[in-house]
């Protein structure tokens, strides 16, 4: 998926597993779960299939489409009821000028196989009906705030909306760094929505009807998932110790651009949302941040939903260039503690839940088996 630099931090946490006094809540008092899918990125690359920087995961896109609609297939079986277009890294940061030329041709490919894949697990299962999320990355790269360009983010957002609206249930809104970039992709897709409705209602265009495609409905659920700054993780590579006492020393969650998590969740409840999540940080700074969000919802008694989707990624590999070279992933993220991480999520208000950067489809069978039916 993606691989970027990180900013400094004033909070700081050990890396521990979770207590497990602390995920053990009265059964009734825990939210239903919507599972969603892992990482795409390096479950291709553990698999084989073509994998580079700076492609990333657009890659096999082009060079191996079977890969990818296989990892789709593997997350539905595996439980994901919510899997995302591998549009991530269909971006000019990733593909330099061939975005424009070939860009909206890679995303609907994504698209399509999203769609593949969800079709061909109907026709096998009578589980509950697998939903396609939308993927719109950071438009500048992930983890870089400071490269936020407002007045050319239209341009490279229409052909991820374009080429994906017929394809899918949600819009998920990743990795976002700052408050501005998440707002800006909320009044893209609002007004992208409002056109498409509008050329509708005059008959310019029709609603897709056909089986190439999976919905009808043009305005869809907007996602919005924030980074979370943990940069200062006491983690290394050769120094994991999964028996460590807990630590969660993280007293007001920020984002990778500074602002405070408690400012983001405003800004998203002002603006509607229908879930807010966190992805692509470090298990050990998930928690403080849906606490906080969970509070804030409470006292405002608002409905949106909270999610999380955390990565592997050691995190003391802080590169001077975003997306450089590949990160290393943490060998104490095993499926079995990567659950334990979950339920304390899920005891702390979370109804979303997957994986991201090195969560693969063990993680998600795992979660899958264990918060859907406590």
């Amino acid at each position: 998926m993606h691989t970027q630099t990180t900013s400094p931090m004033t909070n700081t946490v050990t890396a521990t597993q979770p207590n497990d006094s602390l995920t053990t809540p009265a059964p009734n008092s825990l939210p239903p779960i919507t599972i969603l899918d892992g990482g795409m990125g390096r479950e291709l690359e553990r698999r084989g299939a073509p994998f580079r920087q700076p492609e990333w995961s657009a890659l096999s896109l082009s060079l191996a489409p079977d890969s990818v609609r296989d990892v789709h297939v593997d997350y539905i079986k595996a439980g994901a009821t919510v899997i995302t277009v591998n549009s991530y890294a269909v971006t000019p940061y990733h593909l330099g000028d061939s975005f424009f030329s070939e860009g909206e041709h890679l995303i609907r490919t994504a698209a399509q196989l999203a769609f593949e894949a969800v079709q061909a697990s109907d026709k096998h299962s009578s589980s509950e009906a697998v939903q396609i999320a939308g993927c719109l990355p950071p438009l500048f790269g992930s983890y870089r705030p400071d490269l936020f360009d407002l007045k050319q983010a239209s341009t490279i957002a229409r052909p991820l909306l374009s080429a994906q609206i017929d394809y899918v249930d949600i819009w998920l809104v990743e990795t976002q760094s700052s408050i501005v970039e998440a707002q800006t992709w909320h009044q893209l897709i609002t007004e992208f929505t409002a056109a498409q409705k509008e050329a509708i209602s005059k008959k310019k265009i029709a609603p897709e009807k056909e089986t190439a495609s999976k919905t009808e409905t043009v305005a869809k659920p907007i996602w919005i998932a924030f980074t979370l700054d943990d940069s200062q993780l006491d983690i290394a590579a050769d120094d994991l110790d999964s028996s460590a006492e807990p630590s969660r020393a993280v007293s007001k969650p920020i984002l990778r651009s500074g602002e405070s998590v408690a400012e983001a969740v405003q800004a998203m409840m002002a603006l509607n949302v229908d879930a807010v999540l966190f992805n692509c940080s470090q298990p050990e700074v998930m928690n403080a941040a849906l606490q906080t969000a969970k509070e804030l919802i409470d006292k405002a008694a608002h409905p949106m939903q909270l999610g999380v989707y955390a990565n592997a990624f050691v995190s003391k590999q802080v590169h001077k260039q975003a997306n450089a070279q590949l990160r290393d992933m943490r060998e104490d993220t095993t499926p079995e503690h990567y659950l334990t991480w979950a339920e304390l999520w899920q005891a702390s208000g979370a109804n979303i839940i997957g994986g991201c950067c090195g969560i693969g489809v063990e993680h998600i069978e795992r979660l899958a088996q264990h918060l859907t039916d406590r």
